[in-house]
Parts: C-alpha cells; sequence; structure tokens
C-alpha cells in the first residue's frame, strides 16, 4: 500500500471558514466529514486537521491557501483519485484537492 499526504486547499483559511458559519452550518459539514470517512475506513492513517497562520522558515512566503491536511493510504494513486472525489471539502468555494505520494526515505 502507498500513503498520501492530501493537502485540502482553499481560498478562504480554515480558521475564518470555521469563523463564519453557524453552529447548524459546521454541524452539517462535519456530519459530511464523518460520512466521507466512514466511506475510507481503514484507508484513513490520519484523517488531519485544519491548519492556519502560515510561516516560513527560509527564503519565498509561505502558503496561505492550505485549509487542511489528511495522510491516507490506497493500492494506486488512481485509487487515491477515485476515494476523493466524493470528498466533502469539494462543498467549500473554490476547495481543491492535491494528493502527493509520500515517498520511502533513501537507504531506509
Amino acid at each position: 500500500m502507498a500513503r498520501f499526504l492530501v493537502l485540502y486547499r482553499a481560498p478562504v483559511s480554515a480558521r475564518e471558514q470555521m469563523a463564519n458559519v453557524t453552529p447548524e452550518q459546521a454541524q452539517a459539514g462535519m456530519d459530511l466529514w464523518r460520512a466521507w470517512a466512514g466511506r475510507a475506513g481503514d484507508a484513513i492513517i490520519d484523517l488531519g486537521a485544519p491548519l492556519a497562520d502560515p510561516a516560513m522558515v527560509g527564503n519565498g512566503g509561505a502558503y496561505d491557501d492550505l485549509a487542511g491536511y489528511s495522510i491516507l493510504e490506497a493500492v494506486s494513486r488512481d485509487a487515491m483519485v477515485e476515494l476523493l472525489e466524493s470528498h466533502p471539502h469539494f462543498h467549500t468555494p473554490g476547495g481543491q484537492v492535491e494528493v502527493h505520494e509520500m515517498l520511502s526515505m533513501p537507504g531506509t
């Protein structure tokens, strides 16, 4: 099985999104995540968390459109893409999901 880092991108920060919803909207969003997580099952290694307030160490600017992450497992990239097609992050206006296979460190 391959592991994948899944990055959830959005034009509005996760902190701002969470601050501007009613409790009912927040509950509805969490219900969508729970339903998706139930379907994903054992593919979930780390469901992840929302991300906020980036800082860059070194040169360049921090990406400010990262809203969250997950670490998931699947037999292939195609299988991972299929698993993510019905992801609740797509209900976020402008939401995008980016997938990166996590490779083993050389020599390990």
